[in-house]
């Protein structure tokens, strides 16, 4: 049982690790920076190879009661606002930047919890907050290809995937995992296609240079199927005795994503940065720590 869990954590991070690789390939290397249509296009595969899955029994999926999808419509908004804001985000910003300012959602769930729901909190997740909110109010201060406009789709993104993450953990519903991601992918695609064209990526992408490439429509189709199988891995991970399991294995997953993205694409930065980085994935690593250590 503990080598299947490594197995499944192993998997879990490959598909990570190129799944992100494949989305800055698209959106930053070849420039198709329409999130409407790409994660449109994602989340609408996704959702027909989760239906399909679950028709087939290759996963666990109920029917859905309209109350549970009614109820958890809030979440999927969230969701919406994640992947837009982090697709735009990600075009801009280097991977290991982009997850730095992401580290920083969690200062988001710490202050929605401590202002609604009222959860006491050691010192020393208070003082891992505190790091991963130095380091992400710090970098754009030392980032040499600050974009304004990238760092502003970031803090939406991080704001959506903290409130996310608060809403998923104390939203009482019975839904699994997989049931609450196939409703985010069904509104998604509903949203995402509405608009569209409002947003100008249908007449973007029509004029897109590399519209007919190979490589395009490779990387595309790739993200999408790399999109749904983290979701598998992501689900059977969490099958572990503990969420920490899981958390620990996200951690690694992105510190060896920052590690090799250089290797992979051009990428500009300083000491600085590259110290706000570090301090960011120390105060995550404490946060690791800090749960691990509270009484249940």
């Amino acid at each position: 049982m503990h080598w299947r869990s490594h197995i499944s954590g192993l998997a879990f991070s490959f598909v990570f690790i190129v799944s992100y690789f494949t989305n800055k390939f698209v959106l930053s290397v070849l420039k198709f920076t329409y999130p409407t249509l790409f994660q449109g296009w994602q989340t609408f595969v996704g959702a027909v190879l989760l239906l399909l899955s679950g028709k087939l029994g290759w996963v666990e999926m109920n029917r859905i009661p309209r109350s549970a999808a009614l109820t958890w419509l809030p979440g999927s908004f969230l969701f919406v606002g994640n992947i837009y804001a982090g697709s735009r985000a990600l075009s801009r910003i280097d991977i290991p930047f982009f997850f730095t300012l992401q580290n920083s959602s969690h200062v988001v769930s710490y202050s929605i919890a401590r202002a609604f729901l009222r959860e006491k909190t050691q010192w020393l997740k208070i003082a891992s907050i505190f790091l991963l909110l130095l380091s992400a109010v710090n970098l754009p201060l030392h980032d040499p290809q600050f974009d304004h406009n990238s760092y502003l789709w970031a803090l939406c993104h991080l704001f959506c995937v903290g409130a996310y993450r608060v809403f998923q953990v104390h939203k009482s519903t019975n839904l699994s995992d997989i049931e609450q991601q196939c409703i985010n992918y069904l509104l998604s695609v509903l949203l995402l296609g509405l608009a569209a064209h409002p947003t100008g990526d249908i007449t973007g992408a029509l004029e897109f240079p590399s519209l007919q490439s190979r490589t395009f429509h490779c990387g595309c189709c790739a993200s999408a199927l790399l999109g749904f199988f983290l979701l598998l891995a992501t689900a059977r991970l969490k099958r572990a005795p503990s969420l920490e399991h899981f958390r620990v294995w996200v951690f690694l997953s992105k510190v060896t994503a920052m590690l090799l993205s250089p290797l992979v694409f051009n990428m500009d930065f300083n000491s600085a940065s590259l110290l706000c980085v570090i301090v960011s994935h120390i105060g995550e690593a404490l946060l690791l720590y800090s749960d691990r250590e509270s009484p249940p």
